[in-house]
Formats: structure tokens, sequence, C-alpha cells
């Protein structure tokens, strides 16, 4: 007999959120039980929004919600389509050809032939499986869900998908400032994390060390460390400059440890023009090990989210939560997360983000003010506590329309 480990659930927060909230977000479920919820994405693994998910899932089981999660495949045209997509709703450009428009709602309906969702609430995450609304009889609300930087979408990719997002009955961001011109209502929910995540609970100094010298990690020097996935927006060629320009003044490591999402083709091409700038102190990993990221972000002197565009930024909250302070691009989420100065630095230059560097390197007080401060922030602000209660309140709002067993 397999003895499975115990999985979290809303009660395992009460030592971090207090008893009165876990009591009001069970008083909130509990007119709920029974509902029926799926998300859908484009993946697994890799990425913020597949983390999300796969804790949310089940912390919304746990309060006797049943939750699903379904991913649709795709070609790698398709997935191509829908990286320039990404790429296009935070600002870049896009070729919208007919042709993109014909592969990519043609997969998606692919997708809706061997995916059948019937159930009271459909959570739909992101452009990759948007059109989908399209093609299913509704037993209830569905929910688009977008977690990229909307501050500035590309005009003529928006005209093209926001008459889908308006077939929906809500549409959710992660901040004010991503709202857009839509029939459909909206709401503003920041992402969290989960403090009970490999990720995140607390590592011994001894299983710390293993994994730091497993990877071949040197530890003699502070290490300065970004964890994202290989994305230009993360802006990584940004971090190695910051990185040379500070270690003319303090001697220190960087490591830029990150991952290769299922559904994003330009990644192992952007991690391949990294390791150009590999050498002795500058160590780029491609590796899927949540142990590895939890002893870096620990260990860390500081940690950079660099970013160029960041709907939210989880591994931002992450290293707040272990204490350790962040240099932050100054740019969507991470506003919202690093209060400059207090919690951790905001940047908007290379140049800035490097004389961070040198001055948290520098100062030990320094860094525990801040991690004290970052970690206290996440505290009250960024776990999947609030999270929670957030979609329960939403689920709530459209109560009348769903037929719930036992009401």
């Amino acid at each position: 007999m397999i003895n499975h480990a115990r999985l979290v659930t809303i009660e395992d927060y009460e030592k971090y959120v207090g008893p009165e909230n876990v009591d009001r977000i069970l008083r909130k479920a509990k007119p709920l039980q029974d509902l029926h919820v799926v998300n859908v994405n484009s993946t697994y693994y890799g990425g913020g929004v597949a983390e999300l998910l796969g804790s949310m899932t089940i912390l919304m089981n746990s309060v006797g919600i049943k939750t699903g999660w379904r991913v649709i495949q795709g070609s790698p045209d398709f997935f191509s389509i829908t990286k320039k997509m990404h790429n296009a709703l935070q600002g870049g450009e896009i070729n919208l050809t007919e042709r993109k428009k014909e592969i990519y709602e043609a997969v998606v309906y692919e997708n809706v032939m061997r995916t059948h969702l019937e159930h009271d609430v459909v959570i739909i995450h992101d452009p990759q499986p948007l059109p989908m609304i399209d093609h299913y009889r509704k037993r209830g609300p569905w929910i688009w869900r977008g977690h990229v930087d909307m501050s500035s979408p590309n005009p003529e990719l928006w005209d093209y998908l926001a008459p889908f997002v308006e077939k929906y009955d809500a549409a959710i961001f992660s901040i004010k400032e991503y709202a857009q011109k839509l029939k459909t209502p909206q709401l503003f929910f920041m992402p969290a994390i989960d403090p009970f995540s490999i990720k995140n609970h607390p590592l011994t100094e001894e299983e710390m060390t293993e994994r730091l010298e497993h990877y071949h990690i040197p530890t003699d020097l502070p290490l300065v460390v970004q964890v994202s996935r290989f994305d230009i927006w993360k802006d990584p060629k940004g971090v190695v400059e910051a990185f040379k320009i500070a270690r003319q003044e303090v001697d220190c490591t960087l490591v830029l440890l990150g991952n290769v999402a299922t559904d994003d083709p330009e990644g192992p091409e952007i991690y391949e023009s990294l390791l150009e700038c590999q050498e002795e102190r500058i160590i780029i990993l491609s590796v899927q090990d949540t142990a590895l990221v939890n002893a870096l972000q620990t260990r860390a002197a500081v940690v950079l989210q660099k970013s160029l565009r960041e709907g939210f930024g989880l591994t931002v909250s992450e290293a707040m939560w272990k204490g350790t302070p962040v240099i932050g691009g100054n740019v969507g989420g991470i506003r919202y997360q690093i209060e400059d100065g207090v919690n951790g630095f905001l940047v908007n230059t290379v140049e800035e983000a490097a004389a961070r560097i040198v001055q948290l390197v520098k100062d030990e007080a320094l860094q525990k003010r801040l991690g004290e401060a970052a970690r206290e922030t996440v505290r009250q602000k960024f776990l999947l506590s609030r999270n929670l209660e957030q979609y329960l309140d939403l689920f709530s709002s459209f109560e009348t329309n769903f037929t719930l067993k036992g009401m």
C-alpha cells in the first residue's frame, strides 16, 4: 500500500493568516459545496500560470469545490503564433495574417472536440484557448483570466481578440492598469504563492548546500540570482550586463536559472544565446528543480527580476517570502509587490540595477531589513489563501445561475 503524502488544505494557512481568515474562507466556501469548476490553459509546467493552477486546484478541492485542470494541445505552428500573440499583448509587434488566424482557431477547435467542458464554471487562461467559448453550450459562467502585462496591447491583435473576450461573463486581469474597453465585467486578482510547495517551504542548510553543490554552484562569494523563464521580457541579457558592471566594485557570482515552458517556442533560442555569456562567475542553468530554486532564492544576497514587461511576477513574491531582497523592473505587477526602498528596489535601467546590486552586496544590514519587510508583505498580501477567497467571492456573485447539489 502506497502511503500518499497529505495534501495542503486551507486550514494549513492558519499559522500564516490567522484563524479568523481561515474561518471566513470556509464560511464563504460552504454554500458553494459540490460546485464543479474547470481551468483550461496551455501547459502543465513552465511559467507562473501552471504553477498557480497546480496549487490552486488542490486548494479549491480542499474547501469542497470540485476543481479540475485541462491543458490544450497544439502544433509547433500554433504555439509559434500564440507566443507572438503573448508578446503582442505586452506591446510587441505582430503580423496577424488570415492564415495565422485560421491556424489558431482551427487548433482551438480540435481541442474543443476532445475536451468536454460540462462544468458549472469554466476558467480559461490567457490567449491560447480563448476562442473555445465559441463552441460550447454554456452550463454556467465562463471566465477569462489574462495573466500578461496588458498595459499597452498591440491594437491590431486586441481588436481581433476582444470580441472573444466579450463572450465571457467576466474577465480577470492582475492589476487595474490592465483594464480594457470591454462590455464584459472586469475584475483584478493579483496572483499569489503557495508557501507549502517544495519551492517555498523552508529548507535546512544541509538541503540547500546539497542542491547547490549538485549543480556546482560556488558559494564562496555572494550570490546574485534571477529565476525566470527564458523570455525576452525577463531581460536576462540586461541582468548579465548589470552584473558585469556591479562586479567592478564587488565580488559576487551570478546565477541565471530558467526553464522553457512547453508552449513557448522562443525559449530554447534565448537560452542558447545566453550560453555565450557563461563564464566562471556567470552560471546559466536550464533545469526543472524546484528545490534548487528554493535554495538559490534563500541563499542569494540579491534576487533580480529585471523584467521589461511583467503581468505580476511570482518569482518576486517567492524570493520575498524567503526574506531575500529583490531588485525588480519598475513595470507591471512588480510595482505592486515591491515598495522601492522599503521591501526591495525598483529599477528602470541596467545601470540602476548594477548600483542596487553593489549597494546590497556591500550592506548586509540593508539586506536583512529589506528582506524582513519583504516576507511580511507577502504574508499579508500574496499568499494563495487570498487568491482563493477572491475566486469564492466571484463564484458567489454568479450563484443564481448555478444548479448546485443539495440547494
